[in-house]
């Protein structure tokens, strides 16, 4: 007869994605993670498989509950750069004030951690900028049909470089840095992208 799991493993998925998420998968033991879940080792392994296994359910978790609404409704927004802004300054919100502040994001927060040469995880980090690319080059492709930005600008190096601005917003809020000095310099970015009149 099959064991039967008292548990549900979607609630307990959610329970190490905080965990995770507040403290850092690297510094964050199976012990940790039971007396958190409530599960045992063996009802852990069961479910999850390994660390690395569960780190990359709970990345994956992130992605699909924290991070592609967000991106799909950049991706939607036909306003263009002040879509752009407008993501930058709830993000910068999100990160440096409320329930998560100081938290980081989850998946650039693995981007620096020992699980990121695994497979499955790679997979996500990969699937997780994929998408934050792809919405940044919508905004853009918006921002462009709206004569907003500069002349003959590389929308593909764009759209990297506002992904990359979202990785270093990510980490530096993590450290602690003043909201006010993030958007200062996510706006001297924009301003570099933004299409100014001939004199």
């Amino acid at each position: 007869m099959p064991d039967v799991k008292h548990f549900d493993p979607d609630v307990a998925l959610d329970q190490v994605v905080r965990l995770f998420w507040e403290r850092g998968a690297d510094v964050t033991g199976i012990a940790e993670v039971t007396q958190a879940t409530g599960l045992s080792r063996s009802s852990l392994y069961a479910t999850f498989g390994g660390k690395e296994r569960l780190q990359a359910a709970a990345l994956r978790r992130y992605l699909e509950r924290q991070s592609r609404p967000v991106f799909d409704a950049l991706a939607a927004d036909e306003r263009g750069l002040p879509a752009v802004t407008g993501f930058f300054e709830r993000l910068v919100a999100a990160r440096c004030t409320g329930e998560h502040a100081r938290w980081g994001c989850l998946v650039t927060n693995t981007h620096t951690g020992a699980a990121r040469e695994a497979p499955e995880v790679r997979q996500v980090l990969d699937a997780h900028h994929a998408a934050l690319r792809a919405a940044m080059r919508a905004a853009l492709e918006a921002a462009r049909h709206r004569d907003q930005v500069r002349p003959g600008m590389d929308l593909e190096a764009g759209a990297e470089t506002l992904a990359l601005l979202a990785y270093g917003v990510n980490l530096r809020s993590r450290a602690g840095a003043d909201a006010a000095e993030l958007m200062a310099g996510v706006r001297a970015v924009l301003d570099g992208f933004t299409r100014t009149e001939e004199r």
